[in-house]
């Protein structure tokens, strides 16, 4: 028994692609359950990083085999497709199948914006496209090939977007790293508002000027508080004339006699 070939042997039988890491657990399990793969070593608890290795291999020898199928990793996950010469007999056995309408123009500038600078806002990829992407936006989001990715952490909290796993099986892509390099995309500057000022993260914001007292001052301002309140309330209080000043107009009156002098 080897290990490539008991990965193979789950691939073929897979109904979905899987990851490095399904295959892993899946070959642990398998260990667990039946002895006969417990007398093989290699065979008992594979890492994930000995499975990345051994779907390379098989990768490699499926491709200088010729055969009529490939093993493929799209979206971080592994699986065999049918070569492309042999697309008119696999549709003859399954029928065509439909498939959405192909991406607009504009959608496909804004696609490779998100792609290239996620996360960001409509704001930066109106900035860079030079025009509105609203409905571009809630296209490419109907399509799920782009998806809300949370609030940027600037004035207004906009939402930022990102691309989907489905953006990376739908280009045939493994990751993010197999975009082609567009320099000049990554380079282009956009003007971001400020970031917002926080007492806390996680908190509600707080500006940078706030007048909030540091810690242990508040309680003792909360208990000279309490005993002026305690004092005056022992006190007579003294009775008041119907032209007495108010304490506003006691309080200009002093700041007006500041001045003068």
């Amino acid at each position: 028994m080897e290990l490539h070939l008991a990965i193979e042997s789950l691939l073929f039988a897979a109904q979905k692609p899987m990851t490095a890491a399904e295959l892993r657990d899946l070959c642990r399990t398998a260990a667990e359950q039946y002895e006969t793969i417990r007398e093989h070593k290699p065979l008992v608890k594979p890492s994930a990083k000995k499975i990345e290795e051994e779907l390379e291999k098989l990768a490699d020898q499926h491709e200088q085999a010729n055969r009529s199928h490939r093993l493929v990793c799209v979206a971080g996950s592994w699986q065999f497709v049918t070569h492309t010469d042999y697309a008119p007999w696999v549709r003859t056995l399954v029928g065509q199948k439909p498939r959405p309408p192909k991406l607009s123009q504009p959608a496909l500038e804004t696609l490779s914006i998100v792609a290239y600078r996620q996360p960001l806002t409509r704001a930066e990829a109106e900035q860079i496209r030079g025009v509105s992407v609203d409905g571009v936006v809630q296209t490419l989001l109907e399509r799920g090939l782009i998806e809300q990715r949370g609030r940027a952490e600037v004035v207004g909290r906009p939402m930022t977007y990102g691309t989907t796993p489905y953006f990376l099986e739908y280009f045939g892509l493994k990751t993010l790293d197999d975009l082609p390099a567009a320099p000049e995309l990554r380079r282009i500057e956009v003007e971001r508002p400020e970031a917002l000022q926080t007492a806390d993260p996680g908190l509600e914001t707080a500006p940078e000027d706030a007048d909030t007292p540091p810690e242990g001052q508040a309680e003792d301002v909360d208990s000279v508080t309490e005993s002026e309140n305690s004092d005056a309330e022992t006190e007579k209080e003294p009775e008041t004339s119907s032209d007495s000043e108010s304490p506003a107009e006691a309080a200009n009156d002093a700041e007006e006699s500041q001045t003068h002098e």
